[in-house]
C-alpha cells in the first residue's frame, strides 16, 4: 500500500462536551482537520495549539498523521488492518480516521520512526 506522511507538524486529539460549538478559527486551519460528533463527545484532531483547549475534556498531543495514498473503494476490505496489525504487533498504538475518501492513522510522534520501518517491512511504501 502506498502511504504519505502529512505535513510536519504534531497534531493534537481533543475531547470536548456534545454540544460544544466549534471555533471560527478552526474553519481558516489550511492543513489537516476532522471533527466528530456523537451524542457523548465532540472530537476534534487539529495541528497542536492552534484551537482553544480551555473548554476540552481531555487532550493528548504529539500526533503525527500516515495517509492512505489515493481514493478507496468500499468494497476493499481489511485495508486498516494491514496497517494496524502490524503496528499493533510491534506495541504501537494507533488512532484510525477514514473520510469517503481515504484512510489516516494517526501514531504517537516517539513512535514514527518505528512505525515507518514496520510498515516497510510489511510491503508499504512511503512517498
Amino acid at each position: 500500500m502506498q502511504l504519505k506522511l502529512l505535513d510536519k507538524q504534531n497534531y493534537s486529539i481533543m475531547k470536548f462536551p456534545a454540544h460544544t460549538e466549534i471555533p471560527t478559527s478552526f474553519y481558516e486551519l489550511k492543513s489537516f482537520k476532522s471533527i466528530t460528533y456523537t451524542k457523548d463527545e465532540c472530537s476534534i484532531i487539529a495541528p497542536f495549539d492552534s484551537l482553544p483547549t480551555e473548554q476540552a475534556l481531555s487532550v493528548d498531543n504529539d500526533w503525527i498523521i500516515i495517509q492512505v495514498v489515493g481514493e478507496l473503494d468500499f468494497s476493499l476490505v481489511g485495508i486498516l488492518s494491514q496497517l494496524a496489525n502490524p503496528l499493533a504487533e510491534n506495541q504501537i498504538s494507533i488512532f484510525a480516521l477514514s473520510t469517503y475518501n481515504t484512510d489516516y492513522l494517526l501514531i504517537k510522534n516517539k513512535d514514527k520512526e518505528n512505525a515507518v520501518r514496520v510498515l516497510r517491512n510489511y510491503g508499504h511504501t512511503f512517498q
